[in-house]
């Protein structure tokens, strides 16, 4: 039976690709967990339209992003946090305290996207990377400074 996947499927293929699948397995496994529709013309047509939606949304989204991105690789902010001893920081700053401070300089991002692999523990500038869209990716300078 010639089906059309909605999800990734081990062994028959991935999302939008027509697959041969038996008979039986479509009936009972892949089409009440709606994992899959009959490759009907029906089902073709409306499969091509969400596509080219999709890929829309995508062009206007990656578009937006790389003007934010522009906006962002001129952008710096400045963190001011208590030191002790041997300017060691109390504490240390987040992808949160980032997203505070971009915030307060008039950008709007959220946290889930600044890529930040360990907190900063340290005084100096450092170039942290916001991933906005698959692809567009921009660097913000973060300085953090004692109070």
């Amino acid at each position: 039976m010639q089906v059309i996947l909605l999800e990734d499927m081990p062994n028959l293929g991935g999302i939008g690709e027509q697959a041969n699948a038996r008979d039986g397995y479509a009936r009972n496994y892949l089409f009440p967990k709606k994992l899959a529709v009959p490759a009907s013309v029906n089902n073709t047509r409306r499969l091509a339209h969400e596509k080219r939606v999709a890929n829309f949304r995508l062009a206007k989204a990656k578009a937006e992003a790389e003007g934010l991105s522009k906006k962002l690789g001129s952008t710096s902010v400045k963190i001011a946090r208590k030191v002790g001893e041997q300017d060691k920081l109390f504490g240390s700053v987040t992808a949160h305290d980032i997203e505070q401070a971009l915030e307060a300089a008039g950008v709007k991002i959220d946290r889930r996207k600044i890529e930040l692999h360990e907190p900063i523990r340290q005084l100096g500038d450092f170039d942290v990377t916001v991933k906005l869209v698959k692809g567009v990716a921009a660097k913000v300078k973060v300085s953090v400074v004692a109070e």
